[in-house]
């Protein structure tokens, strides 16, 4: 199914029907501000197996970041935040960037494997941010690759739905996407250290 929401006024029953499909264990593919993202309700198993048979990886290796509506509920899935961790997310966030913590017990159960960290990501882009509010806790997401060598991911929705609609529940078409993933900063040392370069750098 492929559904359109426009940004500049989600419309809620649009905005639930994702949401239902989510908490019905359904797998879907959404805009964020950089590339599209597949993925699920984190507190969904056995689609959270699906978007890791999808991206043809085992669940308990994946490395999968939750999109949160705001930093208002990080420390249900990472441990402590140091102050100047948590001061540079409120700069940068909502914003184009993951940010890799220390996990807590929380994200391991939900992997069911020995996850010590976690990717965090606020996008800033109404149409996921709405979604993810209106379900109530984080999403699981993965960025959607495409299998050109050339063209590392696919920007088009209507071309996602294409390749992903016999894999997947739901493709919200929120409008062209990026072709750039997000910028990583990896947050689980003493000073945060940026290992991926995305759009653009993080304000220190």
């Amino acid at each position: 199914m492929l559904v359109k929401i426009y940004s500049e006024n989600p419309n809620p029953r649009q905005v639930d029907l994702v949401v239902n499909t989510l908490k019905a264990g359904g797998v879907a593919v959404f805009p964020t501000d950089t590339v599209y993202g597949l993925g699920c309700d984190i507190y969904s198993h056995k689609a959270a197996e699906r978007v890791a048979a999808i991206k043809g990886t085992k669940l308990e290796r994946a490395e999968f970041s939750f999109i949160f509506s705001d930093l208002s509920h990080i420390s249900d899935f990472v441990k402590q935040i140091d102050k100047n961790v948590f001061k540079l997310m409120k700069k940068n966030l909502p914003g184009p960037y993951t940010f890799i913590l220390p996990a807590n017990q929380n994200v391991p159960k939900i992997f069911k494997g020995k996850k010590k960290t976690i990717g965090i990501r606020v996008p800033d882009n109404p149409v996921v941010l709405e979604i993810v509010r209106a379900l109530g806790n984080p999403l699981l997401t993965t960025s959607v690759h495409d299998e050109d060598e050339v063209i590392e991911y696919t920007t088009d929705p209507e071309l996602i739905h294409e390749k992903y609609g016999d894999k997947v529940d739901i493709v919200v078409d929120g409008g062209y996407g990026s072709n750039i993933a997000s910028t990583v900063i990896d947050c689980t040392g003493e000073e945060p250290v940026i290992v991926r370069e995305g759009p653009s750098l993080p304000v220190l």
